[in-house]
């Protein structure tokens, strides 16, 4: 069997899953008293990614007790390009990286209109068309992204996706993309002149998080899978959402959207989470914007029809 994961990353999760796969392809053997199968292992990210770390971790598995390991691999490369060669793959997964889109919507950045204008009045006008303009380039990537995993499974292969995304029955009008959350915190820099205002309006995060409802008609459109289950997870609440505290949540932010931010604006890093930290300096303002922006994550399984 060949099992891949698009998107690894390169911490210490970074073989999270994979081995969750193994372990899983032999407890079945064992179940069913037959030998496990050969199993290749193979993990993708961005080309920028610490492959050392990768393959140290990915060695560190190959040597465990998972008898089924014999070829673990790194290929470096965008999963909205050809990664493999045709038929090859038995299962494929990703977790939490298709919501990053493949660049920045054209129609704003040919128009040269800015993602999140700092006048309200224009950006409110403006909002839907920026929405669906990101909107319009996540469809693009994910079409993109299962016209290529199609090809790359073998007949009936198994493809299971987790991403970022909105719940299409949770009806909130103020729901604010983590595109439009980053955004604002930024703008909120230009005014007190830490950053500049041009490089601001050049800007255009690229992430788009996607309800069920839009990934379900992305998936029936492209045709190549047919959907074995889909489901909407939603974020801690009740004595759980005490883990929404400023420091962690900071922690993440800081890890996730730091390289992309730095590249763009130079060392504002500290700045920006200082800014942040403001923002949620008063008990519960942290929690209050959980509750006006839910973060829920949606997981789809597919088959290749």
């Amino acid at each position: 069997m060949v099992v891949a994961d698009l998107g690894c990353s390169s911490g210490p999760n970074a073989i999270a899953l994979v081995s969750v796969a193994v372990e899983t392809i032999h407890n079945h053997c064992l179940r069913f008293l037959q030998p496990p199968p050969e199993v290749c292992v193979l993990l993708n990210d961005l080309p920028g990614s610490d492959f050392n770390t990768v393959v140290k971790s990915l060695d560190t598995l190959r040597h465990s007790n998972c008898e089924p390991i014999v070829i673990t691999g790194v290929l470096p490369g965008s999963f909205y390009e050809r990664l493999f060669t045709s038929g090859s793959l038995h299962f494929v997964f990703s977790s939490n990286s298709l919501h990053w889109i493949s660049k920045a919507p054209e129609d704003l950045t040919r128009n040269q209109i800015t993602a999140y204008d700092i006048d309200e009045h224009i950006r409110l006008q403006r909002r839907p068309m920026v929405i669906e303009a990101y909107a319009q380039q996540f469809r693009k990537d994910f079409t993109r992204f299962l016209e290529l995993r199609a090809k790359e499974l073998i007949p009936g292969g198994r493809m299971v996706v987790s991403l970022a995304g909105r719940d299409s029955d949770v009806i909130t009008p103020k729901f604010s993309h983590l595109w439009e959350f980053i955004a604002q915190n930024l703008s909120i820099m230009v005014l007190e002149g830490v950053i500049d205002k041009a490089k601001f309006d050049s800007f255009y995060l690229p992430v788009y998080e996607p309800s069920d409802k839009e990934l379900r008609e992305i998936i029936q459109d492209e045709g190549s899978f047919s959907i074995t289950e889909m489901q909407v997870n939603e974020p801690p609440s009740g004595p759980d959402s005490a883990l929404v505290v400023p420091s962690r949540f900071v922690n993440v932010i800081r890890a996730v959207f730091e390289p992309i931010i730095v590249l763009h604006f130079g060392q504002v890093m500290d700045e920006f989470v200082r800014t942040l930290e403001r923002r949620w300096s008063l008990e519960g303002s942290l929690q209050d914007e959980h509750a006006r922006n839910p973060r829920t994550t949606v997981a789809v399984s597919l088959r290749k029809a």
